[in-house]
């Protein structure tokens, strides 16, 4: 069955965009699936189902949501050997190699993450749907690391806030084009969907959401710097979007970068290397660091040696 929702606008969401305040108000909705409930109008405020996103609502104003019952899929687990560093009975910490889809979509329900974890885990979060059972959040498909699951809905709920809240330390190491000159920065530039090529990001002043990136770099080489990386946002390809912004797109990053690649690799050599949250049930904070792989050292050494 359909999930209805019903909110009343407080004084306080006054004047606001309407995908603004349920995004912030109904939890485990993101911004971007309350505009398309919008889109097939499933929402209606004050009985009008004909309303845009970007409607400013009034104290007052009676909202209805209708979240439509999830296509059943079929998403099996498979026995994918995975990374995992840390466990217990409300998170899991994987190292994700490269090349490793994090969770299925549509047309892509094999070979990723998930199926693994379906296999390993007897129970994963189930807020975020069928497709993604225990994504809290994701690293890109070529980008290696660390990633929080959680095993429950509590701890899910904990940590979505933890992340929402800018509270989790992530530390990315990344090798860029070019010699970076100063020692450290902040990059601040929003980011938001390619205006022709949806499938990529671009820094867009407009319609992007606020993005920040502090580096500070770890060691020059004559055509390449390594940095280290800390999110403060964690927007899609944040770190590649900024990276290229100011001139030093990261080494094997095709998309963000140069075409034509002096390396022979097989994706972008970004690493998330450490990961830092207040575990959801003990309390206490909690840290995990990973060695970069084979393939990314072994980049590094080659340029040590010139």
């Amino acid at each position: 069955m359909e999930e209805k929702i019903s909110y009343k606008i407080e004084s306080k969401d006054n004047n606001k965009r309407l995908d603004l305040v349920l995004s912030e108000h109904i939890k485990h909705y993101s911004r971007n699936y309350i505009q398309k409930l919008i889109n097939q109008n499933l929402i209606k405020v004050n009985n009008n189902n004909k309303i845009k996103a970007s409607y400013k609502v009034l104290e007052g104003d009676n909202i209805e949501i209708l979240i439509p019952k999830e296509k059943l899929v079929d998403i099996k687990p498979e026995n994918i050997p995975i990374n995992i560093i840390y466990e217990d009975k409300d998170i899991l910490i994987v190292n994700k190699r490269q090349g490793m889809v994090v969770h299925p979509a549509t047309g892509n329900l094999t070979g990723t993450l998930v199926n693994a974890l379906l296999y390993h885990c007897k129970t994963l979060s189930d807020i975020n749907g069928e497709f993604r059972p225990g994504i809290v959040h994701r690293i890109d498909k070529d980008t290696s690391g660390l990633i929080v699951i959680a095993k429950n809905n509590d701890s899910h709920i904990n940590l979505a806030d933890q992340f929402k809240g800018h509270f989790v330390k992530r530390k990315y190491i990344a090798l860029t084009e070019g010699v970076i000159k100063v020692d450290k920065g902040t990059i601040n530039y929003p980011i938001g969907r390619h205006q022709i090529n949806r499938k990529r990001m671009d820094v867009n002043s407009n319609r992007g959401k606020v993005a920040i990136t502090q580096f500070s770099v770890l060691k020059r080489y004559a055509s390449n710097t390594l940095i280290e990386a800390l999110l403060y946002t964690g927007r899609t390809h944040q770190i590649r979007v900024h990276m290229k912004k100011i001139g030093h797109p990261i080494v094997g990053d095709t998309i963000y970068g140069y075409k034509k690649q002096k390396f022979n690799l097989e994706g972008q050599l970004l690493h998330a290397q450490e990961l830092g949250f207040i575990h959801p049930t003990t309390g206490d904070y909690v840290n995990f660091t990973s060695e970069l792989p084979n393939y990314f050292t072994k980049i590094i050494n080659l340029l040590q040696c010139h």
